[in-house]
């Protein structure tokens, strides 16, 4: 139910008007945002290589309506990927991409838009040695999303694919998808979608995850388990001690600002852990779905907008 409220409120212009305008909001939003510049989120980078992490860097904004918008967001990436390079950071560090950010929802042209973006930004990648993962959005986009990414493997066979668990079409998914090279990361699931399509309960969508994760890492691709589940993180540890090529077959895969002592103990037993890292100015939607995702994530916003320090 306090999930259900928060994506509601997610969708609220008034409610974000109301958090944006809080002095003390940007303490949360600090903790779960690498910063508003590539500046900062090559900064950031840096960081988590030094910690022996890898990073993927997302800029923020989704359900582009505008072309303008969508090429800014693209040259963002270029951007991004241009100074990955000069920092020598491509070596750890990937992009994630929204296609609804690129142009995919725009009327009539819009999957012809997102994929000549996507392919511009994996293009720079190729060129900066790095590759691109295609993000994951609401059950209205999951055949688009997944038949822009095969376009793309076409010409980038590294190109990374997500999968939300708690869709019921996932394992079916995660089957086609478990494949010779293939990277695939694979999430619970952040956005409201209902019972006809996607498990509800935190037991189905558990169970759901696992069953994912069972296939993925039973087969010959490349299983980027994204959680901060403990139960998924034992699991997913158990399923690749029997994996061939050890640890440098699959990584873990955490959001910036949550868990970090379980992302460094991680790291210092051998696992290969990505963190997830956002960056823009568009950050409210990003915030809310975090909140939703964990009670205390909840807990630690409240507490910031209650603080008299």
């Amino acid at each position: 139910m306090l999930r259900q409220a928060i994506l509601k409120t997610a969708a609220s212009h008034r409610a974000r008007r109301a958090i944006e305008a809080t002095p003390l909001t940007r303490s949360v939003v600090d903790r779960f945002v690498a910063g508003e510049d590539v500046p900062a989120a090559v900064r950031a980078s840096g960081r988590l290589q030094t910690s022996g992490c890898l990073a993927t860097l997302d800029y923020l904004g989704e359900d582009t309506t505008d072309r303008a918008r969508a090429d800014h967001v693209t040259r963002q990436y270029v951007a991004l990927l241009d100074a990955l390079a000069v920092a020598g950071l491509t070596g750890t560090a990937e992009v994630s991409i929204k296609l609804s950010a690129l142009g995919q929802a725009l009327p009539r042209e819009g999957e012809a838009v997102a994929l000549e973006n996507a392919l511009r930004i994996c293009a720079a990648a190729a060129r900066a040695g790095t590759t691109v993962t295609v993000d994951m959005e609401d059950h209205t986009t999951t055949d688009s999303t997944l038949g822009i990414v095969a376009q793309l493997r076409r010409e980038f066979p590294q190109t990374g694919a997500v999968i939300q668990a708690y869709l019921h079409r996932s394992e079916a998914d995660c089957r086609e998808l478990a494949t010779a090279g293939s990277r695939v990361r694979l999430c619970k699931g952040a956005y409201r979608e209902p019972a006809s399509v996607a498990y509800q309960s935190r037991a189905e969508v558990t169970a759901a995850y696992l069953r994912c994760a069972e296939i993925l890492m039973g087969g010959p691709g490349y299983p980027m388990l994204a959680t901060h589940d403990p139960e998924i993180i034992e699991a997913g540890t158990r399923l690749a001690a029997g994996r061939a090529g050890g640890h440098a077959g699959y990584e873990f895969q955490m959001l910036y600002g949550i868990r970090p002592g379980e992302q460094a103990r991680l790291a210092e037993a051998g696992h290969q852990v990505r963190v997830y890292v956002p960056f823009g100015e568009e950050w409210y939607g990003y915030l809310m779905r975090r909140l939703a995702e964990r009670p205390a994530n909840l807990l630690f916003f409240l507490r910031a907008l209650t603080s008299r320090n």
